[in-house]
Protein backbone atom coordinates (compact mmCIF):
# COMPACT_ATOMS: atom_id res chain seq x y z
CA UNK A 1 0.00 0.00 0.00
CA UNK A 2 1.29 3.35 -1.05
CA UNK A 3 1.29 6.31 0.97
CA UNK A 4 0.73 10.14 -0.36
CA UNK A 5 4.09 11.13 -0.25
CA UNK A 6 6.05 8.04 -1.28
CA UNK A 7 5.95 9.60 -4.96
CA UNK A 8 6.39 13.16 -4.49
CA UNK A 9 9.29 13.72 -6.84
CA UNK A 10 6.92 11.81 -9.57
CA UNK A 11 3.91 14.53 -9.53
CA UNK A 12 4.13 17.55 -11.73
CA UNK A 13 1.62 20.32 -12.34
CA UNK A 14 -1.41 20.41 -15.69
CA UNK A 15 -3.86 22.32 -16.70
CA UNK A 16 -5.71 18.86 -17.28
CA UNK A 17 -8.76 18.01 -14.72
CA UNK A 18 -10.33 15.23 -12.13
CA UNK A 19 -13.01 14.48 -11.18
CA UNK A 20 -13.38 11.75 -8.00
CA UNK A 21 -17.04 11.09 -7.52
CA UNK A 22 -17.31 9.12 -4.47
CA UNK A 23 -20.74 6.96 -4.21
CA UNK A 24 -20.72 6.29 -0.31
CA UNK A 25 -20.90 2.62 0.90
CA UNK A 26 -21.28 2.06 -2.96
CA UNK A 27 -20.47 -1.61 -3.10
CA UNK A 28 -22.94 -4.49 -1.90
CA UNK A 29 -24.10 -7.99 -2.12
CA UNK A 30 -26.57 -10.35 -3.56
CA UNK A 31 -30.04 -10.02 -2.64
CA UNK A 32 -31.09 -13.90 -1.04
CA UNK A 33 -34.25 -13.63 -3.20
CA UNK A 34 -32.58 -12.57 -6.76
CA UNK A 35 -28.71 -13.20 -6.63
CA UNK A 36 -28.03 -9.96 -7.99
CA UNK A 37 -26.45 -6.65 -5.69
CA UNK A 38 -27.94 -3.35 -5.42
CA UNK A 39 -25.70 -1.94 -8.37
CA UNK A 40 -26.74 -5.13 -10.26
CA UNK A 41 -30.49 -4.80 -9.60
CA UNK A 42 -30.39 -0.87 -10.65
CA UNK A 43 -31.53 0.72 -13.68
CA UNK A 44 -28.07 2.70 -14.08
CA UNK A 45 -27.33 2.89 -18.01
CA UNK A 46 -25.57 5.80 -17.50
CA UNK A 47 -22.94 4.34 -15.38
CA UNK A 48 -23.28 1.21 -17.49
CA UNK A 49 -22.35 2.83 -20.26
CA UNK A 50 -19.20 5.06 -18.72
CA UNK A 51 -18.34 1.19 -17.80
CA UNK A 52 -18.38 0.33 -21.18
CA UNK A 53 -15.62 3.05 -22.06
CA UNK A 54 -13.25 2.78 -18.76
CA UNK A 55 -10.78 1.09 -17.20
CA UNK A 56 -13.05 -1.21 -14.52
CA UNK A 57 -11.34 -2.99 -11.05
CA UNK A 58 -12.08 -2.97 -7.42
CA UNK A 59 -10.89 -1.24 -4.88
CA UNK A 60 -9.53 -2.85 -0.83
CA UNK A 61 -10.25 0.45 0.96
CA UNK A 62 -8.13 -0.99 4.01
CA UNK A 63 -7.27 -4.88 4.19
CA UNK A 64 -8.66 -7.63 3.10
CA UNK A 65 -11.07 -8.63 5.79
CA UNK A 66 -11.30 -5.21 7.31
CA UNK A 67 -14.30 -3.20 7.39
CA UNK A 68 -13.43 0.39 7.27
CA UNK A 69 -15.19 3.37 8.40
CA UNK A 70 -15.87 6.30 6.02
CA UNK A 71 -12.80 8.00 7.62
CA UNK A 72 -10.01 5.33 6.43
CA UNK A 73 -12.24 4.64 3.31
CA UNK A 74 -12.10 8.27 1.94
CA UNK A 75 -8.73 9.14 3.11
CA UNK A 76 -7.22 6.00 0.92
CA UNK A 77 -8.95 7.58 -1.86
CA UNK A 78 -7.18 10.51 -1.16
CA UNK A 79 -4.02 8.69 -1.12
CA UNK A 80 -3.39 8.09 2.65
CA UNK A 81 -2.74 4.80 3.75
CA UNK A 82 -4.89 4.41 6.39
CA UNK A 83 -3.19 2.30 8.60
CA UNK A 84 -0.51 5.24 8.96
CA UNK A 85 -3.11 8.54 9.43
CA UNK A 86 -5.63 7.36 11.60
CA UNK A 87 -8.39 10.51 12.38
CA UNK A 88 -11.30 10.26 14.99
CA UNK A 89 -14.42 11.08 13.34
CA UNK A 90 -15.13 13.72 15.97
CA UNK A 91 -12.18 15.96 14.50
CA UNK A 92 -13.10 15.32 11.00
CA UNK A 93 -17.30 15.82 11.85
CA UNK A 94 -16.27 18.98 14.28
CA UNK A 95 -13.78 20.52 11.32
CA UNK A 96 -17.02 19.74 8.62
CA UNK A 97 -18.75 22.23 10.01
CA UNK A 98 -16.11 24.70 11.29
CA UNK A 99 -16.07 24.14 14.74
CA UNK A 100 -12.75 26.00 16.06
CA UNK A 101 -10.51 23.03 17.01
CA UNK A 102 -7.09 23.72 18.63
CA UNK A 103 -4.14 21.85 19.84
CA UNK A 104 -5.82 19.54 23.19
CA UNK A 105 -9.26 19.74 22.17
CA UNK A 106 -11.27 16.37 22.59
CA UNK A 107 -14.27 16.35 20.44
CA UNK A 108 -16.31 13.11 19.56
CA UNK A 109 -19.61 12.79 16.92
CA UNK A 110 -22.66 12.31 18.50
CA UNK A 111 -26.15 10.68 17.77
CA UNK A 112 -29.22 11.14 19.09
CA UNK A 113 -31.14 7.61 19.73
CA UNK A 114 -34.26 6.35 21.62
CA UNK A 115 -34.15 3.82 24.41
CA UNK A 116 -36.73 2.60 26.03
CA UNK A 117 -37.87 2.37 30.08
CA UNK A 118 -35.08 -0.06 30.68
CA UNK A 119 -32.61 1.97 29.06
CA UNK A 120 -32.04 -0.53 26.19
CA UNK A 121 -31.60 1.06 22.42
CA UNK A 122 -34.66 1.00 20.17
CA UNK A 123 -33.23 2.81 17.40
CA UNK A 124 -29.81 4.16 17.69
CA UNK A 125 -30.19 6.93 14.99
CA UNK A 126 -33.52 7.75 16.42
CA UNK A 127 -35.56 7.81 12.92
CA UNK A 128 -33.08 10.06 11.88
CA UNK A 129 -34.74 12.87 13.53
CA UNK A 130 -34.49 16.28 11.37
CA UNK A 131 -32.58 19.34 12.49
CA UNK A 132 -35.39 21.55 12.82
CA UNK A 133 -35.65 18.77 16.03
CA UNK A 134 -32.55 18.01 16.91
CA UNK A 135 -31.24 21.77 17.37
CA UNK A 136 -32.82 22.75 19.92
CA UNK A 137 -32.22 19.56 22.35
CA UNK A 138 -28.43 20.61 21.49
CA UNK A 139 -28.98 24.10 22.58
CA UNK A 140 -30.25 22.44 26.08
CA UNK A 141 -27.52 20.14 26.53
CA UNK A 142 -24.91 22.96 25.71
CA UNK A 143 -25.72 24.30 28.79
CA UNK A 144 -24.81 21.65 30.58
CA UNK A 145 -21.53 22.66 32.59
CA UNK A 146 -19.11 20.28 34.37
CA UNK A 147 -15.90 22.19 36.60
CA UNK A 148 -12.34 21.75 34.74
CA UNK A 149 -13.64 21.89 31.63
CA UNK A 150 -15.43 23.68 28.83
CA UNK A 151 -18.55 22.14 27.30
CA UNK A 152 -19.99 22.96 23.63
CA UNK A 153 -22.89 21.09 21.85
CA UNK A 154 -22.98 21.69 18.22
CA UNK A 155 -25.79 20.88 15.63
CA UNK A 156 -24.55 18.77 12.90
CA UNK A 157 -27.38 17.80 10.83
CA UNK A 158 -30.48 15.83 11.37
CA UNK A 159 -29.66 13.02 14.51
CA UNK A 160 -26.20 14.32 14.63
CA UNK A 161 -23.69 16.73 16.58
CA UNK A 162 -20.91 17.23 18.15
CA UNK A 163 -19.68 17.74 21.44
CA UNK A 164 -16.20 19.33 21.98
CA UNK A 165 -14.24 19.22 25.30
CA UNK A 166 -11.60 22.16 26.08
CA UNK A 167 -9.90 22.76 28.99
CA UNK A 168 -6.49 20.99 29.97
CA UNK A 169 -4.94 17.12 30.65
CA UNK A 170 -7.72 16.42 28.29
CA UNK A 171 -7.10 13.04 26.14
CA UNK A 172 -8.51 11.45 22.82
CA UNK A 173 -7.82 8.02 24.46
CA UNK A 174 -10.98 7.18 25.66
CA UNK A 175 -14.14 4.08 24.95
CA UNK A 176 -17.28 4.77 23.36
CA UNK A 177 -20.70 4.93 24.45
CA UNK A 178 -22.31 3.07 21.32
CA UNK A 179 -22.81 -0.56 21.43
CA UNK A 180 -23.54 -0.54 17.49
CA UNK A 181 -26.95 -2.84 18.05
CA UNK A 182 -29.80 -2.45 19.60
CA UNK A 183 -31.53 -3.71 22.60
CA UNK A 184 -28.44 -3.21 24.87
CA UNK A 185 -27.57 0.35 27.19
CA UNK A 186 -25.55 2.87 26.09
CA UNK A 187 -22.00 2.01 27.72
CA UNK A 188 -19.83 3.68 29.65
CA UNK A 189 -17.00 5.62 28.55
CA UNK A 190 -13.41 4.10 29.97
CA UNK A 191 -9.84 5.17 29.91
CA UNK A 192 -7.37 3.63 27.51
CA UNK A 193 -4.46 4.71 29.18
CA UNK A 194 -4.37 6.35 32.57
CA UNK A 195 -3.78 9.76 31.46
CA UNK A 196 -7.60 9.50 29.46
CA UNK A 197 -9.07 8.84 33.07
CA UNK A 198 -10.10 12.66 33.25
CA UNK A 199 -11.65 12.85 30.35
CA UNK A 200 -13.58 9.60 30.70
CA UNK A 201 -15.13 10.71 34.36
CA UNK A 202 -16.07 14.20 32.30
CA UNK A 203 -17.84 12.64 29.53
CA UNK A 204 -19.47 10.33 31.56
CA UNK A 205 -20.96 13.17 33.94
CA UNK A 206 -21.70 14.58 30.79
CA UNK A 207 -23.88 11.85 29.27
CA UNK A 208 -25.85 11.35 33.09
CA UNK A 209 -26.68 14.99 32.83
CA UNK A 210 -27.55 14.93 29.05
CA UNK A 211 -29.84 11.43 29.82
CA UNK A 212 -31.59 13.32 32.81
CA UNK A 213 -32.17 16.56 30.00
CA UNK A 214 -33.44 14.50 27.73
CA UNK A 215 -36.00 11.87 29.44
CA UNK A 216 -39.06 13.42 28.44
CA UNK A 217 -38.07 13.97 24.87
CA UNK A 218 -40.78 11.38 22.73
CA UNK A 219 -38.26 10.86 19.47
CA UNK A 220 -34.46 11.16 21.05
CA UNK A 221 -34.40 10.73 24.38
CA UNK A 222 -30.67 9.49 25.20
CA UNK A 223 -27.58 10.20 22.96
CA UNK A 224 -24.36 8.06 21.85
CA UNK A 225 -20.89 9.70 21.65
CA UNK A 226 -18.23 8.16 19.35
CA UNK A 227 -14.98 8.62 17.38
CA UNK A 228 -13.09 10.46 20.43
CA UNK A 229 -9.94 12.97 18.57
CA UNK A 230 -7.84 15.43 18.53
CA UNK A 231 -6.63 17.62 16.11
CA UNK A 232 -5.00 15.87 13.25
CA UNK A 233 -1.95 16.69 10.73
CA UNK A 234 -1.86 15.35 7.15
CA UNK A 235 0.87 16.32 4.51
CA UNK A 236 -1.84 18.69 2.28
CA UNK A 237 -2.88 16.93 -1.45
CA UNK A 238 -2.24 20.28 -2.85
CA UNK A 239 1.65 20.88 -1.66
CA UNK A 240 2.40 16.87 -2.50
CA UNK A 241 0.46 16.60 -5.61
CA UNK A 242 0.77 19.79 -7.00
CA UNK A 243 -3.09 20.15 -6.90
CA UNK A 244 -5.63 23.23 -6.58
CA UNK A 245 -8.08 20.46 -5.07
CA UNK A 246 -11.77 21.34 -3.82
CA UNK A 247 -14.34 19.11 -2.16
CA UNK A 248 -17.94 19.12 -2.41
CA UNK A 249 -20.14 17.99 0.15
CA UNK A 250 -23.32 18.42 1.64
CA UNK A 251 -22.37 16.35 4.59
CA UNK A 252 -20.12 17.60 7.20
CA UNK A 253 -17.91 14.93 7.65
CA UNK A 254 -17.12 14.64 4.63
CA UNK A 255 -16.30 18.73 4.22
CA UNK A 256 -14.24 17.42 7.55
CA UNK A 257 -12.00 14.96 5.76
CA UNK A 258 -11.33 17.33 2.89
CA UNK A 259 -10.42 20.16 5.22
CA UNK A 260 -7.76 18.05 6.99
CA UNK A 261 -6.65 16.68 3.22
CA UNK A 262 -5.67 20.49 2.70
CA UNK A 263 -9.01 20.49 0.23
CA UNK A 264 -10.90 23.46 -0.36
CA UNK A 265 -14.18 23.21 0.74
CA UNK A 266 -16.28 24.73 -1.41
CA UNK A 267 -19.90 25.84 0.35
CA UNK A 268 -22.84 24.06 -1.33
CA UNK A 269 -26.47 23.02 -0.90
CA UNK A 270 -27.81 20.22 0.82
CA UNK A 271 -28.45 17.41 -1.89
CA UNK A 272 -26.41 15.91 -4.90
CA UNK A 273 -28.25 18.69 -7.39
CA UNK A 274 -26.89 21.03 -5.52
CA UNK A 275 -23.34 19.99 -5.36
CA UNK A 276 -23.47 19.40 -8.85
CA UNK A 277 -24.49 23.23 -9.39
CA UNK A 278 -21.62 24.28 -6.96
CA UNK A 279 -19.37 22.50 -9.49
CA UNK A 280 -20.85 23.80 -12.51
CA UNK A 281 -20.14 27.33 -10.57
CA UNK A 282 -16.22 26.37 -9.67
CA UNK A 283 -15.29 24.63 -12.77
CA UNK A 284 -13.01 26.73 -14.11
CA UNK A 285 -11.11 27.77 -10.62
CA UNK A 286 -9.68 24.09 -9.54
CA UNK A 287 -7.81 21.36 -11.40
CA UNK A 288 -9.38 18.53 -8.89
CA UNK A 289 -12.46 18.28 -7.70
CA UNK A 290 -13.67 15.76 -5.31
CA UNK A 291 -17.52 14.93 -5.36
CA UNK A 292 -19.90 13.36 -2.63
CA UNK A 293 -22.64 11.28 -2.97
CA UNK A 294 -24.08 9.91 0.28
CA UNK A 295 -27.93 8.10 0.14
CA UNK A 296 -26.78 4.97 -0.71
CA UNK A 297 -24.65 4.65 1.99
CA UNK A 298 -27.75 5.62 4.74
CA UNK A 299 -29.98 3.06 2.17
CA UNK A 300 -27.41 0.51 2.80
CA UNK A 301 -26.37 1.24 6.74
CA UNK A 302 -30.41 1.17 6.91
CA UNK A 303 -31.02 -2.38 5.39
CA UNK A 304 -32.93 -1.32 2.88
CA UNK A 305 -31.94 -3.25 -0.37
CA UNK A 306 -34.84 -1.21 -2.57
CA UNK A 307 -34.17 2.38 -1.37
CA UNK A 308 -30.53 1.71 -2.05
CA UNK A 309 -31.11 0.51 -5.51
CA UNK A 310 -33.18 3.53 -5.97
CA UNK A 311 -30.26 6.21 -4.19
CA UNK A 312 -27.86 4.49 -7.05
CA UNK A 313 -30.60 5.17 -9.72
CA UNK A 314 -30.85 8.71 -8.64
CA UNK A 315 -27.27 9.32 -9.28
CA UNK A 316 -27.45 7.82 -12.20
CA UNK A 317 -28.79 10.60 -14.45
CA UNK A 318 -26.26 13.24 -12.93
CA UNK A 319 -23.49 11.16 -14.85
CA UNK A 320 -23.85 12.83 -18.56
CA UNK A 321 -23.59 16.55 -16.50
CA UNK A 322 -20.24 15.39 -15.02
CA UNK A 323 -19.00 14.37 -18.87
CA UNK A 324 -20.26 17.53 -20.09
CA UNK A 325 -17.98 19.54 -18.16
CA UNK A 326 -15.04 17.88 -20.40
CA UNK A 327 -12.71 16.50 -17.38
CA UNK A 328 -9.49 14.85 -18.92
CA UNK A 329 -10.33 11.96 -15.51
CA UNK A 330 -13.49 10.79 -13.91
CA UNK A 331 -13.05 8.78 -11.99
CA UNK A 332 -16.25 6.30 -9.82
CA UNK A 333 -14.98 5.36 -6.57
CA UNK A 334 -17.08 4.17 -3.30
CA UNK A 335 -15.03 4.90 0.34
CA UNK A 336 -16.66 1.55 1.49
CA UNK A 337 -19.18 -1.33 0.80
CA UNK A 338 -22.20 -1.20 2.74
CA UNK A 339 -24.05 -4.39 1.77
CA UNK A 340 -28.16 -3.43 2.08
CA UNK A 341 -28.22 -7.21 3.52
CA UNK A 342 -25.88 -6.46 6.18
CA UNK A 343 -26.91 -3.39 7.48
CA UNK A 344 -23.34 -1.66 8.26
CA UNK A 345 -19.82 -1.34 6.28
CA UNK A 346 -18.07 -4.48 5.39
CA UNK A 347 -15.17 -5.74 4.18
CA UNK A 348 -15.95 -6.50 0.43
CA UNK A 349 -14.28 -4.70 -2.27
CA UNK A 350 -15.72 -1.83 -4.26
CA UNK A 351 -16.20 -1.40 -7.73
CA UNK A 352 -13.94 1.31 -9.68
CA UNK A 353 -13.72 2.70 -12.82
CA UNK A 354 -11.37 5.62 -14.26
CA UNK A 355 -12.33 7.07 -17.17
CA UNK A 356 -10.12 9.06 -19.60
CA UNK A 357 -8.91 9.43 -23.18
CA UNK A 358 -6.75 6.89 -22.78
CA UNK A 359 -9.44 4.29 -21.87
CA UNK A 360 -11.70 3.05 -24.83
CA UNK A 361 -13.31 -0.01 -23.05
CA UNK A 362 -12.04 -3.31 -22.25
CA UNK A 363 -15.29 -5.29 -22.67
CA UNK A 364 -16.69 -4.68 -19.17
CA UNK A 365 -20.54 -4.45 -19.95
CA UNK A 366 -21.82 -2.94 -16.36
CA UNK A 367 -20.63 -1.23 -13.45
CA UNK A 368 -21.23 -3.27 -11.00
CA UNK A 369 -19.29 -5.59 -8.28
CA UNK A 370 -18.57 -9.03 -10.32
CA UNK A 371 -17.90 -6.67 -14.13
CA UNK A 372 -15.85 -4.44 -12.59
CA UNK A 373 -14.24 -7.45 -10.96
CA UNK A 374 -13.16 -8.25 -14.35
CA UNK A 375 -11.69 -5.22 -15.71
CA UNK A 376 -8.35 -4.74 -16.67
CA UNK A 377 -7.49 -2.94 -13.32
CA UNK A 378 -8.19 -6.14 -11.22
CA UNK A 379 -8.02 -5.32 -7.64
CA UNK A 380 -5.90 -2.91 -5.86
CA UNK A 381 -5.51 -1.46 -2.68
CA UNK A 382 -7.55 2.16 -2.82
CA UNK A 383 -4.53 4.32 -2.66
CA UNK A 384 -3.87 3.46 -5.47
CA UNK A 385 -6.87 5.09 -7.26
CA UNK A 386 -5.12 8.93 -7.26
CA UNK A 387 -2.25 7.72 -8.70
CA UNK A 388 -3.66 6.08 -11.36
CA UNK A 389 -6.16 9.47 -11.80
CA UNK A 390 -2.69 11.68 -12.11
CA UNK A 391 -1.10 8.92 -14.43
CA UNK A 392 -4.40 9.53 -17.01
CA UNK A 393 -4.53 12.87 -16.02
CA UNK A 394 -0.56 13.48 -17.92
CA UNK A 395 0.32 14.57 -13.86
CA UNK A 396 2.56 11.74 -13.23
CA UNK A 397 6.68 11.95 -14.41
CA UNK A 398 8.77 9.01 -14.94
CA UNK A 399 9.93 7.11 -11.07
CA UNK A 400 13.16 6.70 -11.18
CA UNK A 401 16.28 7.32 -13.77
Amino acid sequence: MIDVEELRDCYTKTSTKMVLLVADGLGGLAHPDTGKSELETANIPNLDALAQKSACGVTTPVLPGVAPGSGPGHLALFGYDPLKHQIGRGALEALGIEVDLQPGDVATRGNFCLVDSEGLLVDRRADRIPTEFSAPICERLDRIQIPGVQLDVFSVQDYRFVLRLRGEGLSELVTETDPQVTGAKALEVKAIKPEAQKTADIVNEFVKQAAQLMAEEERANMLLLRGFAQLPSLPAMGEVYRLDPAAIAAYPMYRGLATVAGMNVIPTGKNFAAEMDTLRANWDKHDFFFIHYKPADAAGEDGDFDAKVRCLEELDPFIPDILELGPDVLMVAGDHSTPAIMAAHSWHPVPFMLHSKLTKGEGVPTFDERACALGSIGSIPATSVMVMGLSHAGKMTKFGP
